[in-house]
């Protein structure tokens, strides 16, 4: 298997590890979520080395049947995974899904990430509010995970009426788009929730004054979002004194959140900068930057940015940003 393969060049790609009965259908259900960009079928958290099926099945290894999952957390949250992991399990069955039965069959969350936990914790408190019954997810850091028999891998893509503990409805819910994260909003929500000055330089392009806005001489350690949506643009570690009297990057976090025009406006020939999911007018790049860094300006509209503390990212959602953040 090639799950590991550039995994460090995929962008935001984070992983967690579900046990939710017979993994051939677990593993094609999470297989067809937008944001799942790989899965595998393995054995976890057990008590020996490289069991065998035939092993897990009868010899009491301790492994529970597991699905690896690498997700785009960009596209996907681990909220949402685990709201479409409750929708194909019963989530107070202990050691049974469907017709299976065994511990190798139970239910089971296991990260690699700490900062997963309160995620799951949170996700887990919630989903027991429809429950009298006592939730039997076990929740466990991963201790091991071993790859299962070729055959294994894919196996209802091979063996189409192959066994499945999953209903043919459930495999259509599976397809949905999760809740895009930086959801673009109406033009009648953001003259509700925009100041007049936020409003007009994100929506009509317009320019707010020089060295009088909020960020011009801020150089607190943190993120700046697109104050319309939250979408990542920014990093303090980027940002530099240009004396033009608006804030300054050398660059964005990461190409994939900006959108650049050619600006012929106000007879300049310009290239603007706009947020890609939210389509806001953020300001323009130029390349007169120091060249140390690049020798790019993005020159900023404070008015299109929200800004977010080194120490609140992981509370707003950012936590996927901190390592990134401390190698600039």
């Amino acid at each position: 298997m090639t799950m590991e393969k550039d995994k460090e060049n995929r962008g935001d790609i984070k992983e967690i590890y579900l046990a939710g009965g017979c993994f051939w259908g677990t593993e094609k259900y999470f297989s067809l979520i937008p944001g799942v960009v790989e899965t595998e079928v393995g054995y976890a958290n057990g008590n020996t080395e490289n069991p065998s099926y035939e092993d897990v099945c009868r010899k009491e290894t301790g492994h529970a049947e597991t699905v690896k999952l690498l997700y785009n957390s960009v596209e996907v949250g681990l909220d949402h995974i685990l709201k479409r992991f409750y929708d194909v399990i019963d989530p107070v069955s202990i050691n049974r899904q469907g017709n299976d039965v065994g511990t190798q069959y139970r239910t089971g969350i296991y990260y690699k990430d700490e900062k997963d936990k309160k995620i799951i914790e949170d996700s887990l408190a919630e989903l027991q509010k429809s429950y009298k019954r006592p939730i039997a997810i076990e929740v466990m850091p991963l201790t091991n995970y071993y790859t299962a028999e070729e055959y294994h891998q894919k196996y209802l893509d091979k063996n189409p009426s192959g066994y499945c503990h999953i209903s043919r409805e459930k495999f259509e819910k599976a397809r949905q788009a999760p809740e895009v994260r930086y959801r673009k909003k109406s033009k009648e929500d953001l003259k509700r929730t925009l100041t007049e000055i936020q409003y007009n330089v994100t929506q009509n392009n317009a320019t707010e004054p020089p060295f009088r806005n909020e960020y011009n001489t801020h150089f607190e350690e943190g993120i700046y979002v697109d104050v319309t949506t939250g979408e990542p643009l920014f990093a303090s570690s980027d940002k530099f004194e240009s004396g033009c009297g608006w804030p300054s990057f050398s660059k964005p976090i990461s190409p994939k959140h900006t959108c650049e025009f050619t600006d012929t406006s106000h007879g300049m020939r310009r290239v603007e900068v706009r947020s890609k999911r939210g389509d806001a007018h953020l300001g323009h790049v130029f390349n007169d930057g120091p060249a140390r860094l690049g020798g790019l300006r993005y020159c900023i509209n404070s008015a299109a940015l929200r800004f977010i503390p080194k120490e609140r990212l992981e509370e707003e959602g950012y936590g996927y940003l901190i390592n990134e953040n401390k190698k600039k």
